[in-house]
C-alpha cells in the first residue's frame, strides 16, 4: 500500500467519477473499496478507494465545500522505451479525459515532450499527459505535481526541500530552472523538479502568471501510519495552520493540505459492521490529530 495517497474530495460524483476513471485508464485499474460514513456535517457521505495503472486514490463525496483547480494535477507518463504504442495511447487516454472537459495546454509537440497535453476533466479534476524521454531514467505511470503560484510562486524549490526533510527514502530527481527572458517567472525558480518521498514520485512546478487559484482541501495528500508515534511525529512537522487541523487533516506553510491517518482506520472502516463503522466516524469527527487508541475503544464499543 502506498504510504502517501492522493485524497479527492467530490461534492456527490465519488462513486461516479471513480467509474469513469477506471474506465477510461483501463489496464488493471479497478475499485477496492466502496463505504459510507452516516451522520457526518455533510450527512451520509460516500469514500472510495481505487487505483488507476497501480497508482491508489481515495475520494470522497461530502458536498460543495472544495473545487478542483491545477494547483494539483497529475502527470500520466507514457514510455515509449517500455511500450511501443505509448503515443498511441495517450492519445487514447486525452481524447477520454476530454469527454466534457477542458484543455489547459493543448495536446502537441513542446521543447520538452514530443506529445504532451494538460487537460481538466469533466469533473474538474486536471491531467498532465506526457510523452516520456526514453533516454531518462523510468519514472511510474502517475506522478501527482505541485504548482507554486500566486503568494507561493517561487517556492518551489523551499518546500520540496522542506518535504525531503519531513520524509523518509526521499530524493531529488530532475530539475530544471527557468531561463532568462521568461518573465514574470523569476530566472532561477523552478520550472519542473521532481522528487522521492516515501520511495513515491512527486513533481513541482513555480507560476509567476497570473492564476486565479491556489492550493486548497480538494485534494489532500494522505499519509498512512503505522504508529501513535508517526502520527504525531508528521503532524509536529508539517501542521502550520491550527484552524485547519480537523478530523486528521491539516495544512502546511506553503497551503497544501494534508490527511495523518493511521493504516488500522483504514481496516476499521473497510472491515468493521455498521455499527462499528458508525461508532468510529463519530469518535473522529471532533478530534482534530487521530488518536489510534481512542478509534480502537470506539471500534470495539469500549
Amino acid at each position: 500500500m502506498q504510504k502517501i495517497t492522493p485524497h479527492l474530495w467530490f461534492n456527490t460524483q465519488a462513486k461516479e467519477a471513480a467509474e469513469f476513471y477506471v474506465s477510461a485508464f483501463g489496464n488493471g485499474s479497478k475499485i477496492n473499496n466502496i463505504n459510507t460514513l452516516h451522520n457526518t456535517p455533510s450527512g451520509d457521505v460516500d469514500t472510495v478507494t481505487f487505483e488507476l495503472l497501480g497508482y491508489s486514490f481515495m475520494a470522497i463525496s461530502a458536498g460543495p465545500l472544495f473545487t478542483f483547480n491545477p494547483s494539483i494535477s497529475f502527470f500520466v507518463n507514457f514510455d515509449p522505451s517500455r511500450d511501443d504504442r505509448a503515443s498511441e495511447k495517450l492519445d487514447t487516454l486525452w481524447e477520454k479525459l476530454s469527454e466534457g472537459g477542458t484543455a489547459l495546454m493543448p495536446l502537441q509537440e513542446y521543447p520538452f515532450s514530443k506529445r504532451y497535453g494538460w487537460i481538466q476533466d469533466k469533473f474538474g479534476l486536471s491531467w498532465q499527459l506526457i510523452l516520456t524521454d526514453p533516454e531518462g531514467e523510468p519514472r511510474p505511470a502517475i506522478v501527482p505535481s505541485l504548482l507554486y503560484v500566486g503568494d507561493v510562486c517561487g517556492k518551489a524549490e523551499e518546500a520540496t526541500d522542506f518535504y525531503l526533510s519531513v520524509f523518509k527514502n526521499t530524493r531529488r530527481g530532475l530539475i530544471a530552472r527557468y531561463p532568462a527572458g521568461m518573465e514574470p517567472d523569476k530566472e532561477g525558480t523552478i520550472m519542473f523538479t521532481d522528487f522521492l518521498l516515501e520511495g513515491e514520485w512527486f513533481a513541482a512546478m513555480d507560476s509567476a502568471q497570473d492564476h486565479a487559484f491556489q492550493f486548497n482541501e480538494a485534494i489532500s495528500l494522505m499519509v498512512n501510519c503505522d504508529t501513535q508515534e508517526e502520527i504525531d511525529d508528521y503532524w509536529e512537522k508539517l501542521s502550520a495552520v491550527p484552524e485547519a487541523e480537523q478530523c486528521g487533516w491539516l495544512k502546511d506553510k506553503y497551503g497544501v493540505s494534508w490527511q495523518i491517518a493511521p493504516r488500522e482506520m483504514d481496516k476499521m472502516m473497510n472491515n468493521g459492521t455498521r455499527e462499528q463503522v458508525d461508532r468510529v466516524t463519530q469518535a473522529f469527527l471532533p478530534m482534530k490529530k487521530l488518536i489510534i487508541t481512542e478509534l480502537l475503544k470506539a471500534y470495539e464499543g469500549q
